[in-house]
Formats: C-alpha cells, structure tokens, sequence
C-alpha cells in the first residue's frame, strides 16, 4: 500500500548521517524531559497547573495570576510538544533512507507511542493531586522513553567492522549490572515519594516508607552497581576491540559522581540543585548502563544499513 512516506521514499533519501543526528537529538530530549520533571518537583510547580489537558479551566497556557509554578510546569508540558517533534523528524530521516532500517523505524514509533503514554500518565499524576505512586509511574515512563531513544540510537551506529565476541562472563556481569542499575531506579521513586518534595506546595500525601530506610536500600544497591562496574573493567582487557570498556569506563566516572551527588543530598537536607543534579545523573547511569549492555551484546552492529546497502561511503553522498 502506498503511503505519503512511501512517495516521499521513492523521490528523496537522506544519509545515514541525518538519522544519526535525530537519534541523538531523541536522547537528548529524553533526558530533558527527565530533569525538567525534577525541577517541577522541587519547586512544588507540580500543581501549577492544576488541570489536564488544559492549565486551568479552558486557558492551555498559565496566566498571570497562576505565578511562576504555573510557568514552571507550562514548560514542563511544553518540553513533552518539543520531544513529538523530535521523535517526529526521526521518524522521517529513518524512513528516508535508501535503505531504511526495520530496527531503527520500530525504535522511532516506539518512542512516539512512549511519548503519548509519558503525557497521559503525567496528566493521570495531575488528576490525582501528586499522587506518589502516579507520579513514581510518571518517572518510570519518563525513563522508558529514555531506553527506546538510547537503543534506537545504537542501532544508527556505523558498522565498524566485526570484532571478537565477548566471553560469556562479561556478557552476563553486563546484563546483571543492568538489572541492578533498573532496581536502583525503582528503588529511588521509593525514596522520592517518601521524601520531603511532595511535588507541590499544598499537602500532598507521602508513600508509607521509612525514608532512611529505603534511602539506606538504594545507595546499598548503588553500591553493588558500582561493584559490578568494577568487576566489568577489571575484565575487560585493554586489547579487547570495541566499544565496551570506553563505555564501562566512562559509566564508572558517572556513576561514581551521581554516588557523590546522592550521599551530598542525603547529608544535607536534599536541596533543591542537588536533587535536580540527582535526577540528570539517574538519566545519564540508565543510558550509560544500556549502552554497556548492547555493547557487550552486540559487537558488530548494522546500524541503519540493512544487508545488501550501499557501502556507508556510497550512502552518505546520496
């Protein structure tokens, strides 16, 4: 069946370089769109706008007289309009091709449909006065939404040539390490919502946990994560070809800095910068612990050049 997609295909392409760049630019939006949410909670702009889809009554955007919470959680919601269009382009320079990458365009309507359930469950938190289980949901969508756009990403890569496959050791410290690091996430919506930043100014109920204790649990999990990280490294011999130990390496420091970050927070009261910092080092531990684990997975991969393309020569002069 032909599509308007199709008969833009079949009179345009673009290179591999195009969709490189929007897989990026969907990381980068991802991660956005995470750190903004935590800046809407420490300011307690949560409720800034009190309604959904509209801010309040028939008004989409904030007046006057809703301040700067309301600004606040304005652009919030601006930033989700920004990420459609984003994940959009994407769409369109994978399709764009010559030779489009199945892989890659599941990986780009896959964010589209993550990006509608990030804004319901986000409006779901709002009609639900800041409920912490809804808005610990709110979070993991934010975060699922990070996981689409950093595997789709990995599949734009350039082919670099088939390396030795790792031993099965580091393939299985790889993909324990990401467990633990998605449980260290869960864990840390726990703390959140037993925490002091209810997400709004107004009295706005806290899960039933004892937030030392869960506080406790998670860094203890980090810890783990950081333990496996180690082991990883320690692993990886320098000759081995390929991207796992820079990416393993480079995961090491972040993680490293977001343990910092957290017990820094922890000791003083969990200011609001802090917090915020916390909640960019979450995003950048998660991307960096998947693209561990798809490199150790994956030692030669296609990118968006399918079997049978032209060379990536050819490709990136069309």
């Amino acid at each position: 069946m032909r599509t308007p997609f199709s008969w833009l295909a079949a009179r345009y392409s673009l290179g591999p370089r195009a969709v490189r760049v929007a897989a990026v630019a969907s990381v980068v939006a991802s991660i956005g769109i995470i750190v903004t949410g935590g800046v809407v909670r420490v300011t307690g702009s949560g409720l800034g706008c009190p309604e959904w889809p509209t801010c309040e009554g028939e008004n989409l955007a904030p007046t006057a007289e809703m301040g700067v919470h309301g600004a606040i959680e304005f652009g919030n919601r601006l930033l989700t309009g920004a990420i459609c269009v984003v994940v959009g382009w994407l769409i369109v320079t994978a399709r764009l091709q010559r030779t489009p990458a199945r892989s890659v365009l599941r990986g780009a309507w896959a964010q589209f449909w993550v990006v509608v359930l990030n804004a319901v469950v986000g409006g779901v938190a709002v009609w639900m006065r800041l409920s912490p289980w809804v808005v610990a949901a709110h979070f993991l969508a934010a975060m699922l939404l990070l996981t689409t756009a950093v595997f789709t990403w990995d599949r734009t890569r350039p082919p670099a040539g088939p390396t030795p496959p790792l031993p099965p050791r580091e393939t299985a410290t790889a993909t324990g390490l990401l467990w633990v690091t998605g449980a260290v996430a869960v864990l840390g919506t726990l703390v959140t919502g037993s925490g002091p930043h209810a997400g709004d100014s107004s009295d706005v109920h806290r899960m039933p946990f004892d937030w030392t204790v869960v506080t406790v649990v998670h860094g203890v999990l980090a810890a783990v994560a950081l333990s496996l990280i180690g082991l990883l490294l320690h692993r990886l011999d320098r000759s081995h070809p390929g991207p796992a130990r820079r990416r393993t390496a480079a995961l090491l420091l972040v993680v490293l800095a977001q343990s910092l970050i957290g017990l820094f927070q922890s000791l003083t009261d969990l200011p609001g910068l802090a917090v915020v910092l916390h909640m960019l080092g979450a995003a950048l531990v998660w991307s960096g612990a998947l693209r561990v684990f798809l490199a150790t997975r994956d030692s030669a991969p296609t990118g968006p050049y399918e079997v049978g393309a032209p060379p990536p020569r050819a490709l990136a002069r069309s």
